[in-house]
């Protein structure tokens, strides 16, 4: 491989969206080759899910649960057999119709009758009204048909992953794929266990979709990108299969999940199946390792990458210490080579920020590199990823802009920043409509002071569609605690301009923090039924707070007045730390609470009901004003 031309595949592995391609071989990809690097991309858990949904693959997963005679089966892998025919009948239709290439199935998906209805669609009971009326009539009305046809397709696929899951793999999820196998996952034993076993249905299917690839493509390198731990086990078995077939090609571990719960990585084992395994931002790793490759550097000159030292055989991380390439240096993403009209519009979740994230294409596009906040106690501040804040120009960042529409013919865009710099969005915009581009845009910001009525207007004349920031607790104690730099009132009038500037807003809701009580979270509760209620907030998610060992909880927990507990022993994967609360709270019961609560209120429901009323047991009456956001509102 010395002195030759190296080329390079990208590769996504099982699974990670099924709406749009998840943007970091886009990234590598165009970087790679902005440097004359012969590079390829392909989405593989893409082509995974199309085959297996197809009717080869439905054929190929009845064959398999009609040999396994003698194991009993569950009602889901019954009524699949039951009704096989009608599923083997509607899978192509249907597939075309969420790729938008047959949107006229979707009167026939709406008459019912065609698709055949498994457990999932037992959801739809609870929307049934005492006259038995429309079950989605709320969500759709009468007109909504292709939003309606999206929903119940995505129930019908739900129902085929049932099957597959319940008769074929355990552990095949849409998003989070035999995550169990490697999130914070110490010991390797359990993924180790799992790739040594026989491959199944879904495996076999992984393992010639990744011969395909090697021949298409013939790479002497191949890059396996995972960005969460239900991407980890498929890259591992597409690792195992290209070493199989041809162990001379060089394999590259990297992205989020690498960065977050490897760092510490002292698993020889890993090796057998990676060459290398870089950290953080992958451009200046692997121009280093392409100049090893060629013979233009030694070992030694290699960037913040493991490799299995060859006296001791246990891993090694070597980093010469280069910098990383520049944020404006990185070139424009491309997505040449990715399938963009085989991915599936779904629409699961009746919420509207999630439907943004699972239904349609969108290019995918940073703003800036790392978070210009980089303070909140919670979020690892500590890594690259957030640390090192770099910009690009407002007008460099419009000619990517223009050359993926370009490329792609898309014009929609998720801006993946941390956390959006209001100045660079003000820059943006401007440029935007200066040029006269088009575009529709989203992302994530902070709720900060800077997004003014007038910034929140120009942001929405430039194509903003939607916002997402972090509430977080609802608590201006723990706001102040977490360092999060908002107050709730400043939340509610950010909200509110953004809102009145026709951009919807979606609220990241966390429960579960260190010192938080049950009054904390009665009174968090309260304050979003106002931002719900005062129309500040459309959208809203609760998830449970996790401590990390990168984050500022996790390196200091005495200034948060906890306890950790002790790292399981191991050698793989460190990342989520348990820790004990002295408040005592069951948090995983109220957790429960606040969902639902939020779940109507997205609805329109129950917004004027006392909050207590959606916890089982007994709590605490809310020390929140009915009207205090209403009163934050008024007093600008």
């Amino acid at each position: 491989m010395e002195n030759s031309p190296i080329r390079v595949l990208s590769l996504i592995p099982p699974m990670t969206q099924l709406n749009t391609p998840y943007p970091s071989t886009a990234y590598l990809t165009g970087f790679l080759r902005s440097r004359s690097v012969k590079a390829e991309q392909e989405d593989l858990a893409l082509a995974l899910v199309l085959k297996l949904f197809s009717r080869t693959g439905l054929l190929a997963m009845r064959e398999q649960i009609e040999t396994q005679a003698q194991r009993a089966h569950t009602q889901n892998v019954a009524d699949f057999l039951q009704h096989f025919e009608r599923y083997l009948a509607t899978i192509a239709p249907t597939l075309a119709f969420l790729q938008g290439r047959d949107s006229t199935l979707a009167h026939r998906i709406c008459g019912g009758g065609f698709l055949p209805e498994g457990s999932r669609f037992d959801s739809l009971d609870a929307y049934v009204d005492d006259e038995g009326g429309d079950p989605l009539a709320w969500a759709f009305g009468a007109l909504g048909m292709q939003d309606r046809a999206r929903h119940l397709a995505t129930l019908y696929l739900n129902d085929i992953a049932d099957v597959i899951r319940e008769a074929i793999d355990s552990r095949f999820e849409f998003v989070r794929y035999a995550e169990s196998l490697a999130q914070s996952q110490a010991s390797f034993d359990p993924l180790a266990e799992a790739l040594a076993a026989p491959l199944n249905l879904v495996d076999r299917t992984l393992h010639e979709l990744t011969l395909d690839a090697l021949k298409r493509h013939a790479p002497d390198m191949v890059l396996l990108s995972v960005p969460f731990p239900g991407s980890v086990y498929a890259a591992f078995r597409i690792a195992q299969s290209i070493k199989a077939q041809n162990p001379a090609i060089k394999l590259v571990l990297g992205g989020g999940y690498v960065n977050t719960e490897l760092r510490t990585l002292d698993e020889p084992r890993v090796f057998d199946y990676f060459d290398f395994v870089t950290l953080d931002a992958g451009e200046r790793p692997l121009l280093a390792l392409l100049d090893h490759l060629q013979g233009r550097r030694p070992l030694s000159g290699l960037v913040r990458t493991f490799v299995r030292d060859a006296d001791s055989g246990r891993p090694l991380l070597i980093d010469a210490g280069e910098r990383d390439v520049a944020f404006a240096d990185v070139g424009t993403p491309t997505w040449d080579g990715l399938p963009l009209d085989r991915y599936l519009s779904l629409l699961d979740m009746l919420n509207p920020m999630h439907r943004l994230w699972s239904d349609g294409r969108w290019n995918k596009l940073t703003i800036a590199h790392g978070c210009y906040w980089k303070k909140c106690s919670f979020c690892d501040v500590t890594l690259d990823y957030i640390s090192r804040y770099e910009t690009a120009t407002a007008s460099q960042l419009v000619d990517r802009i223009e050359a993926i529409v370009a490329e792609t013919g898309q014009t929609g865009f998720h801006f993946v920043d941390e956390a959006a710099p209001p100045k660079m969005l003000k820059a943006l915009a401007e440029e935007l409509l200066r040029r006269q581009v088009t575009i529709s845009w989203w992302g994530n910001i902070r709720f900060e002071k800077s997004f003014s009525p007038e910034l929140c207007q120009l942001l929405a004349d430039s194509g903003c569609i939607a916002i997402s920031g972090g509430l977080e607790v609802a608590s201006d104690r723990l706001l102040k605690l977490m360092k999060k730099g908002v107050s709730v009132e400043q939340v509610a009038r950010v909200t509110n301009d953004f809102t009145c500037a026709g951009i919807l807003v979606h609220a990241y809701l966390m429960y579960g923090f260190p010192t938080q009580t049950v009054q904390d979270t009665v009174d968090a509760l309260e304050y979003v039924r106002q931002l719900f209620a005062s129309g500040c907030i459309q959208s809203g998610y609760f998830h449970r707070f996790a401590c990390t060992v990168h984050s500022p909880v996790g390196k200091n927990p005495e200034e948060y007045g906890i306890r950790l507990k002790p790292l399981p022993p191991g050698a793989f994967a460190r990342n989520d730390v348990d820790f004990i609360d002295p408040t005592g709270v069951d948090h995983s019961v109220l957790g429960q609470a606040l969902n639902k609560a939020l779940y109507n209120f997205m609805h329109g429901i129950g917004l004027d009901t006392d909050v207590r009323s959606w916890f089982g047991g007994r709590v605490p009456r809310p020390r929140v004003a009915r009207n205090v956001i209403e009163r934050a509102l008024g007093a600008r």
